[in-house]
């Protein structure tokens, strides 16, 4: 075990070094100066796209609505990551993680707009009728056949991440853990009424799935937060200490884990990677996950659903997980304990509220979230798997694997769960980010167009398929 678990960290190491941090943040970055600043500049008209009924939608527009695309998104993503993934993220790279968290997210806005301006752009149907869609199908289409090899590296990777990943193992591992730890509930039995639940509720597709999400998500997210913010306001006081310490811990030397202070390259270099992997991980921003699902929503407008879709980092790591940060920080056990992952959550919930109301937030909570966290993830896996091998039809096949590995997922030991899925992530995130660049100029211009005709009020113009198609207008119109 000692030598898989050197392995695992070492290829964590390496595939979250600086040129992992470096694509994945100047990605966000070159897309967020290209886009002038498009996640604070749109973000209210964003919010507001949420909750507005589109007009002139098509029949065949899309699978389900642009809400339960963004619960589903959202069900994705508030999982694990934004609870243990958080209290992990602290323990490992101090207070200062949370600072990069927020980096990550800032940035990583534009880059989710991106993603969900080219999957709906982009998007397809499979043989049943379906809305097939994501970076596999917006790298082959808009890039061109010549980087199908690209497309099919992600797929692949989104595969793996989905059965070994962020879809499978760390969130059965936080529901059997938070509710031995809270209820004293048996982990096998809660990894059965999970795998039951889970199979009932995924063998259903999509419209079963974002169903679930639609329902469970603004729920669970207005407890959570609503449990989080009686915390902060309690201890209202400490609120500017606790951002002294986040600033401070991000560019200083921090304890790390096992109480030994590294130096001051190792320490922020520790507190830079494990928070960006921990942000990823919580909002999927460059991930190239979420485009999956946001092409199946009923939207006429990429441009509209991209804004839409870039919502769910700002809820997701600038909400869910600063709440979730302060509440860790603010109790102290940072210093005073060696707990990890949900332990280290209930603790600090639980400190914090009269009886055992914060091990129950955090315990429900996390059953909730991680559930909806396994379903998306099922979703995400079987539309790489189709576009693998050009068919639907390994689907069913595809889900009981899935289902089997949530069989499993229970009895597997938390710290290498999380180091396997911090890995899984970034191969998906390297050929995502690299066809985003590619496709960059095609983002920019149907954003210009689409904020051109919202002030002109008319159509917006036709907008070239590819990156191909917009340089030979270049070259035509510097021609004449």
């Amino acid at each position: 075990m000692e030598s898989i678990m050197f392995v695992l960290e070492a290829v964590q190491k390496a595939v979250w070094g600086p040129p992992t941090l470096i694509l994945l943040i100047g990605t966000g970055l070159y897309l967020t100066v290209r886009l002038g600043f498009i996640q604070i500049v749109h973000l209210p008209r964003a919010i507001r796209y949420i909750f507005q009924k589109e007009e002139g939608l098509e029949g065949d527009a899309g699978d389900v609505s642009a809400f339960a695309s963004l619960c589903t998104t959202l069900a994705a993503t508030i999982g694990t990551g934004s609870i243990v993934g958080v209290a992990t993220a602290l323990r490992a790279g101090g207070p200062g993680a949370l600072f990069w968290m927020w980096i990550s997210a800032f940035v990583g806005m534009a880059t989710k707009y991106a993603e969900g301006l080219l999957a709906v752009k982009y998007r397809t149907f499979d043989d049943n009728g379906q809305v097939a869609g994501g970076p596999m199908y917006y790298i082959e289409k808009g890039l061109g056949k010549k980087w199908i090899w690209l497309a099919k590296m992600f797929a692949i990777f989104g595969v793996i991440t989905a059965l070994l990943g962020c879809g499978t193992f760390p969130q059965v591992n936080a529901i059997t853990e938070s509710t031995n730890h809270a209820f004293g509930l048996p982990v096998w039995l809660v990894g059965a009424v999970v795998t039951v639940a889970v199979a009932c509720v995924v063998l259903g597709g999509i419209n079963s799935i974002s169903k679930v999400a639609e329902f469970i998500v603004p729920i669970m997210a207005i407890l959570y937060v609503g449990g989080s913010l009686s915390i902060l306001l309690l201890n209202f006081g400490n609120i500017p200490s606790v951002f002294a310490t986040i600033f401070k811990s991000a560019f200083t030397p921090h304890a790390m884990a096992g109480g030994v202070t590294g130096t001051v390259i190792i320490s922020v270099m520790t507190a830079i990677r494990t928070g960006v992997a921990r942000g990823v991980y919580t909002n999927e921003a460059g991930l190239g996950s979420s485009p999956i699902v946001v092409a199946a929503a009923k939207t006429n407008s990429c441009v509209r659903q991209g804004l839409i879709s870039m919502t769910s980092v700002f809820f997701t790591t600038l909400i869910i997980c600063t709440m979730t940060g302060f509440v860790v920080i603010s109790s102290g056990l940072l210093e005073t304990s060696e707990l990890d992952g949900s332990l280290l959550s209930n603790m600090a919930f639980n400190l914090q509220l009269p009886g055992n109301i914060g091990t129950f937030i955090v315990a429900i909570g996390l059953i909730f979230f991680s559930f909806t966290t396994i379903i998306g993830w099922c979703y995400y896996g079987e539309r790489c798997l189709a576009y693998l091998v050009n068919s639907v039809h390994f689907s069913l096949i595809f889900k009981i694997v899935y289902i089997a590995c949530i069989a499993v997922a229970p009895y597997l030991s938390l710290k290498p769960i999380w180091l396997l899925a911090d890995i899984t992530n970034a191969l998906m995130a390297f050929p995502n980010l690299i066809g985003l660049l590619g496709l960059s100029p095609v983002v920019i211009a149907e954003t210009k167009a689409f904020f051109a005709a919202e002030k002109k009020k008319t159509e917006p113009q036709i907008i070239p398929h590819s990156v191909e198609e917009l340089a030979e207008d270049f070259a035509e119109s510097f021609a004449e």
